[in-house]
């Protein structure tokens, strides 16, 4: 449940892109100000650097510039986890000023000791790292109790009126009426929303079993997601959420979801690494776009339907059409 003064400001810029003809635009800037971590999760492609890149910052200036320079509307901030930044509360407060609206993603076992640093606003939001239940939280970031240290966290959050949702990765072994469950707990926190997507081959990920093919990822979501109960939130496009079940189909649109980070501008997206540009520019001009995609035949991205890659192309589906705008309202229906 995405709040209506964000959703305006989405969709007033969706159609001004539209209406300047452009095919590819950036809707979400994907800003790592670090790779460093806290956890050591078995799927993560990110901590797997040598010490001298994860002692790697990023500026606030340099992130403001990257927020200026790529124009999107809304900022993520993965990592690594950005709460050890010493000046993410500078680097949030300066996008807000800019009127970004900000999802910082934590896995929340800093939020408690640092959320004084930061202030609730309506282009803020903690978007939390939460793998499922207890168990299978714990099992996947591969430590014991960090599945109630951010649970504190949401609960110290929303207290203080923070936006807040849940950001899920399901992998291979994921037990569908586990993961509903989930939702019902989460739910029970009053967060905003949950996130969900199938997670990613990353290559430099230790275990490899764990990731999920297109067709097992569409059984998975299509058990999860049946029937789904009037309580459940989502912070995604409802043909997201469809295109999960196999229900729809689309392209991926790497350039939605640009990635900045201590690199420079990667190409060709958040997920796959193949050169990095000094400019946002450079890297929407020098990407050889039809390289990447299912239909490119590119076997890096045949599996592929992770949130950064099809949550943007929902999106310009919902504004590219009439009847785009009409399946968005069907599935929207559908989940409600």
């Amino acid at each position: 449940m995405v709040p209506i003064s964000q959703a305006w400001t989405v969709a007033s810029y969706v159609i001004g892109q539209k209406l300047k003809g452009r095919k590819r635009y950036p809707l979400v800037l994907m800003l790592e100000p670090l790779f460093r971590c806290n956890l050591a999760c078995a799927g993560c492609g990110k901590i797997q650097y040598p010490d001298h890149i994860l002692n790697k910052r990023l500026t606030p200036e340099q992130c403001w510039a990257a927020a200026e320079e790529c124009g999107a509307p809304m900022v993520s901030i993965p990592g690594g986890e950005p709460l050890i930044h010493n000046e993410i509360d500078k680097i949030v407060e300066g996008l807000v000023e800019r009127k970004k609206y900000v999802y910082l993603c934590t896995n929340a076992l800093l939020l408690k000791r640092k959320i004084d640093l930061f202030k609730p606003s309506k282009y803020l939001t903690f978007s939390v790292h939460m793998d499922g239940l207890k168990d299978e939280h714990d099992t996947a970031v591969c430590r014991d109790g960090t599945f109630d240290t951010a649970l504190e966290g949401i609960k110290e959050a929303v207290k203080r009126g923070f936006r807040v949702t849940t950001n899920t990765t399901l992998f291979e072994g994921a037990n569908p009426e586990h993961v509903r469950e989930f939702f019902d707990e989460m739910m029970a926190l009053n967060v905003e929303g949950m996130m969900l997507s199938p997670g990613y081959s990353y290559d430099k990920a230790p275990n490899q079993e764990s990731f999920l093919g297109r067709k097992r990822t569409t059984e998975l979501f299509r058990k999860i997601l049946e029937n789904p109960k009037k309580s459940w939130k989502f912070n995604l496009s409802p043909l997201f959420l469809q295109f999960l079940q196999g229900k729809i189909d689309f392209e991926c649109t790497p350039w939605g979801n640009p990635t900045y980070n201590v690199f420079g501008w990667q190409k060709p997206c958040y997920l796959l690494q193949e050169g990095y540009t000094p400019t946002f520019k450079q890297m929407m001009e020098e990407t050889e776009w039809d390289n990447y995609g299912r239909a490119s035949g590119n076997p890096k991205c045949a599996d592929c339907m992770v949130h950064c890659g099809y949550e943007a192309s929902a999106v310009d589906d919902t504004f590219s059409s009439f009847p785009g705008f009409i399946r968005t309202v069907k599935a929207t229906l559908a989940n409600s």
